[in-house]
């Protein structure tokens, strides 16, 4: 009883503020997504994403290897995804992004924040940090057909995670009023993401439930079973195998809905999967924090 206590002190949350954001649609109340998305993904999170690389307490060299260890999990799924899509006869356009990566920083980030606390959002920001390189090279380069690095060098948390990590690793600092105005920028990040979370997803119209349903349950097995295979390898932390396990196991995001919609996939299909995998995780995500806290 008092781990089901726990694990729901950490869930709830999640879910209460994704509530407000369904129920703020579902109440025919305006919320501009895109702009928020915007927000977030422009100047909320990397804030976010400096201030925790920058006053980390976590040893340099466990980042490292918790880096290392995203870098080959997320190579790992992706290799598995485009085989398990091809030999199923299924769009790599339309499914990859959905099947290779998850919904790490609306959801994942919180999630690592009220299970692990400020040592395992460090360690989600980093792993969060790579898959957005990853997704906006790799991931973009398949869905849209055409790839562009420089898209990538224009991400604001790519340049935040290489100048939080090189004031990590300097053991440099800013003054303190100028930390306590980016730390108050990126307060903002989590719970804005989550409120976006519900809006977006109140919004979706999905098609093909049936054929979502297996892929959403072939990729939370797929991702838990890399995740623990490639911290075990890496020999990470029990702290950071669970953050680890939990960033690549959510959900599908609702950005690949957005890109998907943008270059001529078939985004009702990518729709049903975000839906889908979302309403799994409301079962898995709170048997895995059960297994790492």
């Amino acid at each position: 009883m008092a781990l089901i206590l726990e694990v729901l002190q950490i869930v709830a949350p999640v879910f209460l503020l994704a509530g407000i954001g369904w129920g703020w649609v579902r109440m025919g109340l305006f919320y501009d997504v895109e702009f928020v998305t915007r927000l977030a993904m422009s100047l909320a999170m990397p804030c976010l994403i400096f201030t925790a690389l920058m006053r980390t307490e976590i040893d340099p060299a466990r980042l490292r290897d918790a880096a290392l260890a995203t870098v080959a999990a997320y190579g790992a799924v992706a290799v598995a995804a485009a085989a398990l899509l091809r030999a199923a006869r299924l769009s790599q356009r339309t499914f990859f992004a959905p099947m290779t990566f998850g919904n790490t920083g609306n959801l994942g980030l919180p999630l690592a924040l009220f299970a692990f606390g400020g040592a395992g959002l460090d360690y989600a920001v980093v792993i969060f940090a790579i898959m957005t390189v990853i997704y906006f090279s790799i991931g973009l380069w398949v869905v849209s057909g055409n790839a562009n690095p420089a898209r990538v060098l224009r991400e604001p948390m790519l340049w935040a995670s290489l100048l939080g990590g090189l004031f990590l690793v300097q053991g440099w600092t800013l003054p303190d009023w100028s930390v306590n105005a980016l730390e108050l920028v990126g307060q903002i990040a989590i719970p804005m993401m989550l409120i976006t979370l519900g809006v977006a997803i109140s919004r979706l119209r999905p098609g093909g439930v049936g054929r979502a349903l297996w892929l959403s349950a072939v990729k939370l097995v797929l991702c838990v079973a890399v995740g623990l295979g490639t911290a075990r390898w890496f020999g990470l932390e029990p702290l950071a195998t669970g953050v680890l396990v939990l960033q690549v196991s959510t959900p599908v995001a609702v950005t690949s809905f957005m890109l998907a919609e943008k270059y001529g996939a078939d985004s009702d299909e990518v729709a049903g999967m975000v839906v889908v995998s979302t309403l799994i995780a409301v079962l898995a995500i709170p048997a895995l924090l059960a297994v790492f806290i």
